[in-house]
């Protein structure tokens, strides 16, 4: 329709961000799904280098603040500094946080919270993403990190994505000798996820 004229000057604009958002998200769900059939055949390949933490997830936080800005969420930031050496694969663990804030922002409510945390202890570096959106059910939260799981189904689903985000970011977080768990405390209280 831009090609052949059809959408008015006014319209036109509107026409491309809309496209270009919808070939981002195209692109990343292509992506995910790469990524499964990587992980499945057992191909993921990884590039170890010392990490900066607190630069990777600023990173993150750069890119999703945007969204819950628009969507009226309170984004926090607390990142203690990390004595140790940390090895991974930078653009793998920044995947794993853009993964858990973009979860975090879906589920979370107009004007709720979101809090990033990074804190060390000894040799561990712990990174917690808390959010004050809705509550898991319990017998959902044993699953949230199976690949296609999603907690809305059918015509309620208000939520797009394929439900491969937390179980990549899951794998990812093994591969590199880590642990990535969901808590909910239950019905209107906080979920996070470390």
């Amino acid at each position: 329709m831009l090609i052949d004229g059809k959408v008015s000057p006014s319209k036109r604009e509107h026409a491309l961000v809309v496209i270009e958002r919808n070939a981002v998200a195209q692109a990343r769900l292509i992506d995910d799904l790469l990524d499964v059939s990587r992980i499945i055949a057992g191909n993921m390949r990884l590039h170890f280098t010392e990490l900066n933490l607190a630069r990777l997830i600023e990173a993150a936080v750069d890119s999703v603040r945007p969204t819950l800005d628009a969507k009226g969420i309170a984004l926090q930031v607390h990142l203690e500094p990390v004595t140790a050496p940390v090895v991974g694969d930078p653009t793998r663990i920044q995947q794993v946080i853009w993964n858990l804030l973009v979860n975090a922002g879906k589920f979370t409510h107009k004007g709720g919270r979101v809090d990033v945390t990074l804190a060390c202890e000894s040799s561990f570096a712990e990174l917690r993403v808390v959010d004050n959106g809705r509550d898991m059910r319990a017998d959902l939260l044993p699953q949230v990190f199976d690949r296609f799981k999603q907690a809305e189904t059918g015509k309620s689903r208000s939520q797009g994505g394929l439900g491969l985000g937390l179980a990549i970011s899951r794998h990812l977080v093994e591969l590199h000798r880590g642990r990535l768990e969901a808590y909910s405390e239950g019905e209107g209280r906080a979920r996070r996820s470390s």
